[in-house]
């Protein structure tokens, strides 16, 4: 399937007069051309969907097609933070991208990536206009990702740290949540850490603990991303493994059963 077809297939809330869509519009525009051009029945494709801006109710549940434009702008925007994109971050994306969604789509979101570092991103909008469209347990899985793509050159600098709060808070995810997330991907190094994941303080109760670690189960279960599809949902269950990770030490350390 083109790149064309399934943006055009999955579009929800990106385009067309939205902060989100003047950021994309001009790169995505010639990315979609190009695709369409190179597929039968072009005429046909665009006006069953009606291009960019046609129908633009609000969406009953998002799809992968609204994730991945909504990835290429909080990348760029955490690329940026630091002054230039690192080899080691742009592989990152493009390993994410090519395992979420294939290698022919991957590299045309890294073409539209290329682009929107080059342009100024208005961050608390676009940031509120995702909040808008997207479920918790999907921005959670955002904001996960961003995390590890700040990892990916072996360091978390003060510029990378504090966009990732920015986006955060403007997400809507609160601060108990954006800890947890760091810590998962400390959580083997210290006793500290797997509280963190949990949500909990270290001195809770046995009982305050056990019904901490049911939270997060509900909260990052992978269940709650899989209509975005089986790739997301495999990424969720590594954020979920995290949180079992935690809940193991912290149990072990406790002498719980």
């Amino acid at each position: 399937m083109g790149f064309g077809k399934w943006i055009f297939g999955s579009i929800g809330f990106a385009l067309s007069g939205t902060p989100l869509g003047a950021v994309l519009g001009f790169a995505l525009g010639s990315i979609i051309d190009t695709a369409t051009d190179r597929a039968s029945g072009q005429n046909k494709e665009r006006t069953a969907h009606g291009g960019p801006g046609a129908g633009q109710a609000r969406p009953q549940q998002s799809t992968a097609g609204d994730v991945a434009l909504s990835l290429v702008v909080l990348t760029a925007a955490v690329m940026k933070a630091d002054g230039a994109a690192t080899q080691r971050e742009l592989g990152h994306a493009r390993t994410f991208f090519n395992r979420q969604f294939g290698p022919r789509h991957a590299t045309e979101l890294i073409r539209l990536l290329g682009d929107t570092l080059k342009r100024t991103i208005p961050l608390r909008e676009v940031c509120e206009q995702m909040r808008a469209h997207l479920a918790h347990a999907e921005r959670l899985q955002l904001m996960h990702y961003l995390i590890g793509l700040a990892h990916a050159d072996g360091s978390v600098d003060r510029a990378e740290r504090q966009i990732i709060q920015d986006i955060a808070y403007y997400l809507g995810i609160s601060e108990k949540d954006l800890a947890s997330l760091h810590a998962m991907f400390g959580v083997r190094t210290t006793p500290a850490s797997a509280y963190a994941v949990l949500e909990v303080d270290a001195k809770a109760s046995d009982e305050e603990v056990k019904k901490a670690y049911r939270r997060m189960v509900v909260k990052h279960h992978p269940d709650k991303v899989a209509h975005l599809g089986e790739q997301f949902q495999k990424d969720a269950a590594e954020k979920f493994k995290k949180v079992q990770e935690a809940w193991e030490r912290v149990k072990k350390e406790r002498g719980l059963v």
